[in-house]
């Protein structure tokens, strides 16, 4: 399958009305954290579609559209990854995990990291040294911060949080909203396996969290529990 063939065919399915939309939504203009990326408009269903068509895409072809300029092709690329990822034997998943990690300048959005760091990196490092998250923490890469605290989430499904808790003290004062909704959005879901869990942590830190991050962590809490840690009344 050459790279030409894909990128034909994806760009046939464009839609100028949803790119504007979606060049909106995921922040692109100047100063955005999406600034200057651009779309073809095609919705994620409509991609996921595709999937099957180019099942056999070699991987030196996917981390070439990986390298593409257009969003949708960069998503594509993941979901291929994720893809040969699922149904490869353990040296195959040690080359993608290896790819993707070669390729975090181009995840750069985070529907991108989302939608693959869980699954790939998470599940990885399920039953290995996790030292490259706490790498990734430390980067100056929004999305490779991102990365590290998604990549969690897989083993938040697992009942070990014990790094989503570790991630969240190294990056409690993050500068940028996306780290903030990241990190709530952990300890909500380990809250939803063991709130207990959830609340000795915040007991511990919510007073220095920054509102976002504490919106999102106590977002299914009652609303008498939610206002006492608004006004820090807890």
């Amino acid at each position: 399958m050459r790279i030409k063939t894909i990128q034909s065919h994806l760009r046939g399915l464009s839609n100028p009305v949803t790119a504007v939309a979606l060049q909106r939504y995921f922040k692109t203009a100047p100063g955005e954290y999406g600034a200057g990326d651009i779309f073809l408009g095609i919705k994620v269903p409509v991609l996921r579609a595709q999937l099957k068509t180019f099942r056999a895409t070699e991987l030196t072809i996917i981390a070439d559209l990986l390298s593409s300029s257009y969003h949708e092709e960069r998503l594509f690329a993941l979901m291929l990854l994720l893809d040969s990822y699922q149904r490869g034997n353990e040296v195959e998943k040690q080359q993608i995990y290896e790819l993707y990690l070669a390729n975090t300048v181009h995840i750069n959005n985070w529907d991108l990291v989302d939608s693959s760091a869980p699954r790939i990196v998470g599940h990885y490092l399920v039953n290995k040294p996790r030292d490259i998250l706490y790498q990734l923490s430390a980067s100056t890469s929004l999305w490779e911060r991102r990365i590290a605290i998604l990549a969690t989430f897989y083993f938040v499904g697992q009942k070990d949080f014990s790094d989503s808790f570790k991630l969240a003290k190294i990056l409690l004062q993050d500068p940028h909203d996306l780290i903030h909704k990241a990190l709530g959005w952990m300890l909500r879901e380990i809250g939803k396996r063991d709130l207990a869990e959830e609340e000795k942590f915040l007991q511990q830190h919510y007073a220095h969290m920054p509102r976002t991050m504490l919106r999102y962590a106590i977002e299914r809490f009652s609303e008498t529990r939610r206002q006492s840690y608004l006004r820090g009344e807890v």
